[in-house]
């Protein structure tokens, strides 16, 4: 179980994880990610490092997905490092838990605002305030560039 993932659901803090996903190794882009983010029903914990050195990231019950419309439960939490662990949970306000497709991975949402986005080649990306987890700005800017990029699920 990686060190740094946040408290998870409790019947997943007991199995193994694995590295799904990294732009070290796999490369910058969200096609790829899609490809490799794991099985359609298994979770996903999708951390970022930006180039100011600051890490945040995403977790979801369900694998990251190219999609039409939102997925995902309300289990789906966002959290930061900044530099101790801050997590934002769901707030029931609406179900804007992730969407992404080529261009675009959006996690949270509400009045046209997103928790967290990334774009298709996964340099940059953009966290802001939003309804779906009354979270802070993950990043010290509310637009990033991507460092590194890592997505881990269940072995």
């Amino acid at each position: 179980y990686p060190s740094w993932a946040p408290t998870c659901p409790p019947r997943l803090t007991q199995q193994p994880w694995r590295l799904l996903y990294c732009t070290g190794r796999d490369g910058f882009s969200l096609r790829s990610l899609y490809r490799c983010g794991g099985q359609r029903g298994s979770p996903a914990l999708l951390l970022i490092r930006d180039t100011e050195a600051q890490a945040f990231g995403a977790f979801s019950a369900t694998a990251i997905r190219c999609s039409n419309g939102f997925y995902g439960t309300g289990e789906t939490f966002l959290f930061s490092f900044s530099p101790e662990l801050k997590v934002f949970r769901w707030t029931g306000r609406n179900n804007f838990f992730m969407k992404g497709d080529v261009d675009l991975l959006m996690v949270g949402g509400g009045s046209g605002r997103f928790g967290l986005w990334l774009d298709g080649d996964l340099h940059h990306g953009g966290s802001h305030p939003c309804e779906t987890f009354d979270n802070e700005t993950l990043s010290p800017r509310e637009e990033f560039c991507v460092q590194d990029l890592e997505v881990w699920g269940p072995a």
